[in-house]
């Protein structure tokens, strides 16, 4: 079956009733269900282990060692959902587009995409492009029994973003300078992107992947009307792709606050919050009828066990009257964050909320 084709994967029973799902789904829970973006990394000694002397895209690409990457802190922290080991350029590295992921740099882009003729560098993805997801996926589901795999991608905006500018960027000028300059090219790359992602979901929900997040990581460079106008058609786009499997998606993005409404209309079950604003403000900022995650700042793992506990409390206290809340980090794990204070942060979450 392609990955455009109607879907056909059932909500995996095994994984149903988990706590992550029912708190994406804003049903009752029997404690707040805790995952942390970008916890199987660079914080474990283990992942540095197993990916000693190999490229990060190489090892996106090796079914056996993405599997062991993303069950690590399953089994080191007793988190209540796995997140498929990945990397939001792959789609793009799987359909022919010339970039690596550098150290120390993140993903650079040969050729840039800074003209019409340069689309052309944009096809379609098949579920043949990524047979290494499928396989991964279906080893992962496998191991992972009742708990959730969550699948994702990079939205159209980040996407564009990377390949506008040939790599990473604090201005995004380039991009800007299309998206202003030139809407209408703007527009049909983003929405060339948004198929592409769409497919790259649907790959995985297809494999197995019991929820998908979708990564807007760099949206909040955005003013709102500018969100609505060149970005958000795009991201509708993802979502409503999608909408047919019955499994939560969740948008996430860096320094949103201004964009949470926004970000909630594009069509998430789940929307995403930094730690800079409160869950209860983000909750009157996205509206009812969605389910919230977030939002402990990453940077409080650093603090003695008492601090990060009190600091915790108050991210629970200002989600209690949330319809729905996944407990995580505002943004990733830090590399030299302790693996040992996430295995803590878990166990107080569970028993703080259990009920």
């Amino acid at each position: 079956m392609s990955a455009n084709d109607a879907p056909r994967a059932p909500q995996p029973s095994a994984t149903y009733d988990s706590a992550f799902l029912k708190a994406c789904r804003r049903e009752p829970v029997p404690h707040t269900p805790v995952w942390f973006m970008r916890q199987a990394g660079r914080s474990l000694p283990e992942y540095r282990k197993v990916r000693e002397g190999v490229p990060m895209l190489e090892s996106c690409m090796r079914p056996e060692l993405v599997t062991e990457i993303t069950l690590q802190p399953v089994r080191r922290h007793g988190v209540d959902a796995a997140i498929y080991f990945s990397d939001i350029v792959v789609p793009l590295k799987a359909i022919g587009i010339d970039l690596d992921i550098k150290p120390g740099v993140g993903p650079v882009v040969e050729r840039p995409i800074r003209t019409r003729a340069d689309l052309a560098q944009l096809r379609d993805l098949t579920p043949e492009d990524v047979s290494y997801v499928t396989e991964a996926i279906g080893l992962l589901t496998r191991e992972l029994g009742a708990t959730p795999l969550i699948g994702f991608a990079g939205a159209p905006f980040t996407l564009a973003s990377y390949l506008v500018e040939g790599g990473p960027s604090r201005t995004y000028e380039n991009a800007k300078a299309m998206m202003y300059g030139d809407p209408e090219l703007w527009a049909d790359l983003l929405d060339r992107l948004a198929d592409i992602t769409a497919a790259f979901l649907k790959v995985q929900i297809e494999a197995g992947a019991s929820a998908v997040q979708l990564f807007d990581s760099w949206a909040g460079a955005l003013a709102p009307v500018d969100y609505r106008r060149s970005v958000l058609p795009a991201s509708v786009k993802v979502f409503e792709a999608v909408a047919a499997y019955g499994v939560p998606r969740i948008h996430f993005g860096v320094g949103t606050g201004e964009l949470l409404g926004l970000m909630g209309e594009a069509g998430a079950d789940v929307v995403g919050v930094d730690w800079r604003v409160p869950l209860d403000e983000a909750a009157r900022r996205v509206g009812p009828g969605k389910a919230l995650q977030g939002n402990l700042d990453p940077t409080v793992l650093f603090a003695p066990t008492e601090a990060v506990e009190a600091k915790t409390r108050e991210v629970l206290e200002s989600a209690a009257g949330l319809e729905g809340h996944v407990f995580n980090l505002g943004h990733g794990v830090m590399p030299s964050t302790d693996p040992d204070a996430l295995t803590r942060l878990v166990e107080h979450v569970h028993t703080h909320t259990a009920r």
